[in-house]
Protein backbone atom coordinates (compact mmCIF):
# COMPACT_ATOMS: atom_id res chain seq x y z
CA UNK A 1 0.00 0.00 0.00
CA UNK A 2 1.40 3.73 -0.97
CA UNK A 3 1.59 6.57 1.32
CA UNK A 4 -0.74 7.94 -1.00
CA UNK A 5 -3.22 5.16 -0.60
CA UNK A 6 -2.78 5.32 3.13
CA UNK A 7 -3.78 8.91 3.39
CA UNK A 8 -6.37 8.22 1.16
CA UNK A 9 -8.15 5.41 3.43
CA UNK A 10 -7.24 7.83 6.59
CA UNK A 11 -9.72 10.06 4.76
CA UNK A 12 -12.16 7.94 4.04
CA UNK A 13 -12.35 6.30 7.56
CA UNK A 14 -12.60 10.15 8.98
CA UNK A 15 -15.47 11.00 6.37
CA UNK A 16 -17.69 8.11 7.44
CA UNK A 17 -16.71 9.01 11.40
CA UNK A 18 -17.85 12.37 10.67
CA UNK A 19 -21.79 10.76 9.07
CA UNK A 20 -22.16 8.73 12.05
CA UNK A 21 -21.97 12.13 14.34
CA UNK A 22 -24.42 14.13 11.59
CA UNK A 23 -26.81 11.62 11.39
CA UNK A 24 -26.43 10.34 14.94
CA UNK A 25 -25.89 6.73 13.75
CA UNK A 26 -23.88 4.21 16.04
CA UNK A 27 -22.77 2.21 13.40
CA UNK A 28 -21.18 1.93 9.70
CA UNK A 29 -19.63 -0.84 7.52
CA UNK A 30 -18.35 -0.38 4.35
CA UNK A 31 -16.58 -2.67 1.87
CA UNK A 32 -14.41 -0.80 -0.62
CA UNK A 33 -13.11 -2.26 -3.55
CA UNK A 34 -9.91 -0.80 -5.43
CA UNK A 35 -9.86 -3.16 -8.25
CA UNK A 36 -9.12 -7.30 -8.56
CA UNK A 37 -7.01 -8.28 -5.80
CA UNK A 38 -7.48 -4.48 -3.14
CA UNK A 39 -10.38 -4.23 -0.65
CA UNK A 40 -10.64 -2.39 2.15
CA UNK A 41 -13.67 -3.33 5.02
CA UNK A 42 -14.19 -0.50 7.69
CA UNK A 43 -16.79 -0.91 10.23
CA UNK A 44 -17.07 1.86 12.74
CA UNK A 45 -18.67 2.32 15.43
CA UNK A 46 -19.30 4.72 18.60
CA UNK A 47 -20.59 4.48 21.90
CA UNK A 48 -22.91 7.09 22.51
CA UNK A 49 -25.53 8.67 25.49
CA UNK A 50 -28.00 6.89 24.65
CA UNK A 51 -27.64 3.36 26.11
CA UNK A 52 -26.47 5.07 29.83
CA UNK A 53 -29.85 7.15 29.67
CA UNK A 54 -31.80 4.65 28.47
CA UNK A 55 -31.37 2.22 31.98
CA UNK A 56 -32.63 5.41 33.64
CA UNK A 57 -35.68 5.65 31.52
CA UNK A 58 -36.63 1.89 31.76
CA UNK A 59 -36.11 2.22 35.91
CA UNK A 60 -39.00 4.80 35.84
CA UNK A 61 -41.09 2.76 34.01
CA UNK A 62 -41.23 0.62 36.57
CA UNK A 63 -42.63 2.38 39.88
CA UNK A 64 -46.01 3.28 38.11
CA UNK A 65 -46.81 -0.38 38.20
CA UNK A 66 -46.34 -0.58 41.82
CA UNK A 67 -49.51 -0.30 44.05
CA UNK A 68 -47.85 1.66 46.71
CA UNK A 69 -45.67 4.57 46.23
CA UNK A 70 -43.77 4.09 49.17
CA UNK A 71 -41.68 0.76 48.55
CA UNK A 72 -41.50 1.74 44.60
CA UNK A 73 -39.50 4.83 45.89
CA UNK A 74 -37.38 2.62 48.20
CA UNK A 75 -36.51 0.61 45.15
CA UNK A 76 -35.73 3.17 43.10
CA UNK A 77 -33.40 4.45 45.56
CA UNK A 78 -31.87 1.15 46.49
CA UNK A 79 -31.13 0.08 42.75
CA UNK A 80 -29.86 2.86 40.92
CA UNK A 81 -28.09 0.57 38.26
CA UNK A 82 -30.54 -2.38 37.98
CA UNK A 83 -27.72 -4.33 36.14
CA UNK A 84 -25.61 -4.66 39.90
CA UNK A 85 -28.85 -5.87 41.55
CA UNK A 86 -28.03 -9.88 42.19
CA UNK A 87 -31.42 -10.80 41.00
CA UNK A 88 -31.16 -8.87 37.48
CA UNK A 89 -31.44 -10.92 34.14
CA UNK A 90 -29.87 -8.81 31.41
CA UNK A 91 -29.81 -9.04 27.65
CA UNK A 92 -27.50 -11.20 26.05
CA UNK A 93 -27.73 -9.43 22.82
CA UNK A 94 -28.92 -6.26 21.08
CA UNK A 95 -32.58 -6.14 19.66
CA UNK A 96 -35.96 -5.40 20.44
CA UNK A 97 -37.23 -7.37 23.82
CA UNK A 98 -41.25 -8.36 23.71
CA UNK A 99 -42.86 -8.78 26.94
CA UNK A 100 -45.39 -11.18 24.89
CA UNK A 101 -45.36 -14.14 21.98
CA UNK A 102 -47.20 -12.02 19.59
CA UNK A 103 -49.22 -9.01 19.64
CA UNK A 104 -52.43 -9.65 21.52
CA UNK A 105 -51.27 -12.34 23.18
CA UNK A 106 -50.48 -12.70 27.08
CA UNK A 107 -47.32 -11.63 28.41
CA UNK A 108 -44.79 -14.41 29.39
CA UNK A 109 -44.58 -13.06 33.11
CA UNK A 110 -46.08 -10.39 35.69
CA UNK A 111 -44.94 -8.65 38.83
CA UNK A 112 -45.07 -11.25 41.69
CA UNK A 113 -45.29 -14.32 39.18
CA UNK A 114 -43.04 -17.36 40.65
CA UNK A 115 -41.13 -18.76 37.39
CA UNK A 116 -39.01 -21.73 37.75
CA UNK A 117 -35.17 -21.97 36.05
CA UNK A 118 -35.84 -22.06 32.65
CA UNK A 119 -38.89 -20.30 32.04
CA UNK A 120 -39.15 -17.95 29.65
CA UNK A 121 -39.20 -14.32 30.73
CA UNK A 122 -39.67 -12.36 27.48
CA UNK A 123 -37.92 -12.73 23.94
CA UNK A 124 -35.52 -10.59 22.13
CA UNK A 125 -35.69 -10.21 18.70
CA UNK A 126 -32.32 -9.87 16.81
CA UNK A 127 -31.95 -9.94 13.17
CA UNK A 128 -35.57 -11.37 12.93
CA UNK A 129 -34.66 -14.30 15.18
CA UNK A 130 -37.01 -14.33 17.95
CA UNK A 131 -35.17 -15.34 20.94
CA UNK A 132 -35.86 -17.08 24.20
CA UNK A 133 -34.78 -15.19 26.94
CA UNK A 134 -35.39 -18.06 30.32
CA UNK A 135 -35.29 -17.38 33.80
CA UNK A 136 -31.45 -18.10 35.22
CA UNK A 137 -32.76 -19.72 38.48
CA UNK A 138 -36.44 -20.11 40.22
CA UNK A 139 -37.55 -16.82 41.90
CA UNK A 140 -40.45 -14.30 42.05
CA UNK A 141 -40.39 -11.67 39.38
CA UNK A 142 -40.03 -8.34 41.53
CA UNK A 143 -39.72 -5.62 38.43
CA UNK A 144 -39.72 -5.72 34.74
CA UNK A 145 -37.49 -3.07 33.91
CA UNK A 146 -38.61 -2.43 30.04
CA UNK A 147 -41.78 -1.92 28.08
CA UNK A 148 -42.50 -4.09 25.07
CA UNK A 149 -40.85 -3.64 21.85
CA UNK A 150 -38.14 -1.86 24.06
CA UNK A 151 -34.51 -1.69 21.92
CA UNK A 152 -32.23 -2.95 24.28
CA UNK A 153 -28.25 -3.13 24.00
CA UNK A 154 -25.95 -6.29 25.16
CA UNK A 155 -26.33 -6.26 29.30
CA UNK A 156 -29.41 -3.83 29.50
CA UNK A 157 -31.28 -5.23 32.30
CA UNK A 158 -34.92 -6.46 31.73
CA UNK A 159 -35.97 -8.36 34.77
CA UNK A 160 -35.53 -8.53 38.34
CA UNK A 161 -35.82 -12.00 39.58
CA UNK A 162 -35.30 -12.61 43.20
Amino acid sequence: MTKKDQDTDVQFVQALAELLRENDLTELQVKREYGDDKTLNVRVTRQTAMTVAAAPQMVATAPTAAPAAAPAATETASASDPADHPGAVTSPMVGTAYLQPEPGAAAFISVGQKVAAGDTLLIVEAMKTMNQIPAPKGGTVKRILIEDGTPVEFGTPLVIVE
